[in-house]
């Protein structure tokens, strides 16, 4: 478990600001697009986003306690969570989530999610659980996975 950091928000915090910025969407998505905003905010600003874990789950990355809040809704949108700031982002904060946004927006949860798929850290946290495709799993993403992964991508990394 991470130590409370100045600066950093709730995943409820992100996620209200996706919302706000995108309107509304699956629940999927939205859990992907916290995945991407964390992963990139450990590389373009050098510290997490927010401070919950993120879990290996068989559809990709998910946050449980932001699942927790959206469990049995198809679609979310701004106000379907009751916790949730986007006032308290900084301003480097909100850069980075327009730059995923920017780049992960307009894909489909399932374009995301089999990205995931592809993806080091998380294959990485399955392959500690010993799970298979499919399988439930509830094994960490850890920040440094995402970190090292991330970076190494180069071109995207440069572009914010």
């Amino acid at each position: 478990m991470l130590l409370a950091l100045e600066g950093v928000m709730t995943v409820f915090d992100a996620a209200a600001y996706i919302l706000e910025q995108s309107g509304e969407m699956t629940a999927m998505k939205l859990q992907k697009l916290v995945y991407y905003s964390q992963s990139w905010s450990l590389v373009w600003d050098e510290e997490p986003l927010f401070e919950e874990p993120i879990q290996a789950w068989a559809n990709g990355p998910v946050c449980p306690n932001l699942y927790d809040a959206h469990k049995g809704k198809f679609k979310v949108q701004r106000g379907s969570f009751a916790a949730g700031s986007p006032e308290s982002l900084t301003q480097s904060q909100k850069d980075t989530i327009h730059e995923v946004l920017r780049f992960y927006g307009t894909k489909s949860a399932q374009w995301l999610s089999d990205l995931t798929h592809l993806e080091r850290p998380w294959q990485a946290a399955r392959a500690r659980a010993g799970v298979t495709e499919g399988q439930l799993c509830a094994e960490e993403i850890t920040l440094s996975d995402m970190h090292e992964y991330y970076s190494g991508l180069g071109s995207q990394a440069e572009s914010k």
